[in-house]
C-alpha cells in the first residue's frame, strides 16, 4: 500500500470516527440530557465538556483537520478524487472544525464559568436555555457537515484517480 492510500485510509478513518461522536450525540446524548432537569443538564454537560479534551478526541478531531489536506494535496492531479477531497477538506474544517471552535467551544467555556450551586433554580433555567438551545443548533450543523465529509472521504476512496 502506498503513502498517498495510507493517508487516505486514515483521512476516512479519523472522519469516520467524528461524524459518529457528533452523530452520537444528535441522536442519543443530546435527547437524553434533555430529558433532565436544568440543573443536573448543566452539570452533566459541564462534566461531558471535561471529559472530552482527552488525547483520543484531539487525535481523531485535530488528526481529520490535518490528514485531510494532507491527503488533498497528494492527490492533487488526480482529477475528480483530488476535488472530492478538496469538498471533505473545506466542509470539515469549516462546518465542523471551524463550527466546533467559534461556536461550542465559546458556549461550553461559558457554562464551564457558571457556579451551579450557587445559582437560583430560575437562574439555572436561564443558564440552561442561553446553552441548549444554540448549542444543539451548532451541533445539528457540525454533525450534517462531518458525515457529508465523511461520505466524500468514502467517495475518493471508491474514485479511481484520472490517469494522466
Amino acid at each position: 500500500m502506498t503513502t498517498i492510500n495510507l493517508f487516505l485510509l486514515f483521512s476516512a478513518l479519523a472522519s469516520g470516527l467524528v461524524a459518529g461522536l457528533f452523530y452520537s450525540y444528535s441522536c442519543s446524548v443530546n435527547p437524553g440530557l434533555g430529558s433532565l432537569s436544568d440543573s443536573n443538564y448543566l452539570a452533566a454537560m459541564q462534566s461531558i465538556n471535561r471529559a472530552i479534551l482527552n488525547p483520543v478526541f484531539f487525535f481523531s478531531f485535530m488528526g481529520t483537520l490535518l490528514l485531510l489536506p494532507v491527503s488533498t494535496y497528494l492527490h492533487f492531479g488526480t482529477g475528480s478524487r483530488f476535488y472530492i477531497l478538496l469538498a471533505a477538506t473545506l466542509l470539515y474544517a469549516i462546518g465542523t472544525f471551524g463550527v466546533t471552535v467559534a461556536g461550542n467551544v465559546p458556549l461550553n467555556e461559558a457554562l464551564d464559568k457558571i457556579n451551579l450551586t450557587g445559582s437560583s433554580s430560575q437562574e439555572l433555567a436561564a443558564h440552561r436555555l442561553r446553552f441548549e438551545v444554540p448549542w444543539n443548533k451548532l451541533n445539528a450543523i457540525r454533525t450534517w457537515a462531518s458525515i457529508l465529509s465523511f461520505i466524500l472521504v468514502l467517495l475518493a476512496c471508491l474514485t479511481a484517480p484520472d490517469k494522466s
